[in-house]
């Protein structure tokens, strides 16, 4: 199998301007003291730019504002974006809008679509992704124990959500619940559109994490509590009991773009390294001169281009075949791609020293989203047997008492192979 990552040279110089856009308008962003009505002017006049550019909301198909890049193209994009927490934002590819409106287009109803994905694209409505609970384990979502029961034409929801990112501010919810109990274990639940006006639906607050200061102004991860939440069964997405599915459609490009938004981070985390290097010295050389510092150096290079390719290939999958095909490479990307963030950004933050471990250089907060991307969309744990599984899958064990490559055991094989020939050789002489 062959893979192709090129690109034509119109989308190329589409890069550079967004290199560009992204250092010149966007970094000032993350140090800027505004209050939230200016820091909102300012994002709104920056999302125009890119409107004129046409590169909004690059993830939807061109008949929903986007414009159809696919997935190797977007990878490059959120490259980009991902060295900054504000980007995707400006480009209409932030988390979890992005992956709802995948979801609203894919399986919404013309009427769900109208009263919710168009605003959303717009930039006039805001959403959350309810799935996570405090009180089962994330690693294994069939455990899922908020339940949505029919009552007529509604469902009412009861349960406890946690971690659902932006829910403060969301304007609607897109809820994981158990509407079948009793059906198969990837069959139990159904992915729910609510509103978060609904009677009963309780947002008790943004949960403190690592984060920090990105969770200003309202961003953050939510703790929900769902009282007899009453909805209509019309907010249902997709049809009864296609939860995991949907879930699966959504979650497997939406790893692409985390890898390649951390590619994005590492890389910025990398370049403060190297210029560290070149400025600092001690014990009479420029750090660049010290043997570890090189070694850094270089295994952040190697590791970084190793999966960028692996991202970029998993891309090139999907495009070509589809989510399905590519479980394997998405799988790989999501646990290397998170080790390779923290390794760069841990190396940088070394070579630093105390300016590097202080919030005088972005390394420290980079270094705290890095810690989440090793559970974010499925613990690490979880992604490697996955992996591992695959690949079992296509061997067999080996019969008999000795492995294949016993070496003893494929000399006689051979021997009796070539035996006329070796038998005609001893005649010869």
């Amino acid at each position: 199998m062959t893979w192709d990552f090129s690109t034509e040279p119109e989308f190329e110089e589409r890069l550079e301007w967004m290199r560009g856009f992204v250092h010149d308008e966007i970094y000032p962003l993350e140090v800027l003291d505004a209050d939230e009505a200016t820091f909102t002017l300012i994002i709104r006049g920056l999302q125009q730019e890119v409107k004129k550019r046409g590169l909004w909301a690059t993830h939807l198909p061109p008949d929903l504002g986007g414009q159809g890049f696919g997935l190797v193209k977007l990878g490059l994009m959120h490259e980009i974006e991902g060295a900054s927490v504000w980007a995707p934002i400006v480009f209409g590819n932030q988390a979890p809008d992005s992956g709802n409106s995948e979801i609203l287009a894919h399986f919404g109803t013309p009427e769900q679509k109208e009263r919710w994905l168009y605003p959303l694209l717009d930039g006039r409505l805001r959403s959350a992704f309810s799935m996570t609970e405090p009180n089962t384990s994330g690693s294994d979502p069939t455990t899922l124990s908020t339940r949505a029961v029919r009552d007529g034409d509604s469902f009412v929801i009861n349960g406890h959500k946690w971690f659902t990112s932006n829910g403060m501010i969301a304007d609607f919810l897109i809820a994981m619940v158990v509407t079948d109990p009793d059906a198969g274990r990837w069959e139990r639940a159904s992915m729910i559109i609510v509103p978060t006006d609904t009677p009963g639906l309780n947002r008790l607050r943004n949960i403190p994490t690592l984060a920090g200061e990105y969770e200003r102004f309202g961003y953050g991860h939510a703790e929900i509590l769902y009282e007899d939440v009453r909805v209509p069964a019309s907010n249902v997405l997709g049809g009864i009991g296609q939860g995991f599915a949907i879930a699966q459609a959504r979650l497997g490009p939406g790893r692409i773009h985390h890898s390649m938004r951390w590619l994005g981070q590492a890389h910025r985390a990398f370049d403060m390294m190297c210029e560290r290097a070149l400025s600092r010295e001690a014990f009479g050389h420029k750090l660049a001169g010290h043997e570890t510092v090189q070694n850094w150096i270089a295994d952040s290079a190697a590791e970084m281009q190793a999966a960028r390719l692996m991202t970029l290939q998993a891309a090139w999958m999907i495009d070509q075949h589809g989510p399905a095909a590519a479980r394997k490479e998405i799988s790989l990307i999501k646990f290397f791609g998170a080790k390779v963030l923290h390794d760069v950004i841990d190396r940088a933050i070394q070579l630093h020293g105390s300016l590097g471990y202080s919030a005088d250089l972005p390394l420290e907060e980079m270094y705290r989203h890095a810690r989440a991307a090793r559970f974010v969309d499925g613990p690490d744990e979880v992604h490697r047997v996955s992996v591992a599984r695959q690949i079992l899958a296509g061997y067999r064990p080996q019969e008999g008492l000795w492995p294949r490559e016993h070496v003893p055991t494929r000399r006689e094989a051979a021997r009796q192979k070539f035996a006329a020939l070796l038998e005609a050789s001893v005649t010869d002489v």
